[in-house]
């Protein structure tokens, strides 16, 4: 993976919450730390988002986007 980002946290998805639209991913990047992000439900599809697998927060601004390798 390579991105132009200097912000990204490893973590494993703890979490996910989808709705109709929208899917709420939490990672958590050490025990006891989270980090929580929504995204397209499709997003989340597209990367094969499943509790316990590896996935990455990537931070620019106030925006927090997901990618997997």
């Amino acid at each position: 993976m390579e991105i132009s980002a200097r912000n990204t946290i490893k973590g494993t998805v703890k979490q996910l919450m989808p709705g109709a639209v929208n899917t709420e991913v939490t990672l958590e990047i050490a025990p006891g730390v989270e980090v929580t992000a929504i995204i397209t439900k499709s997003s989340g599809e597209r990367l094969g988002l499943e509790e316990g697998k590896e996935a990455y927060a990537v931070i620019k601004a106030s925006d927090v986007m997901l990618a997997v390798d």
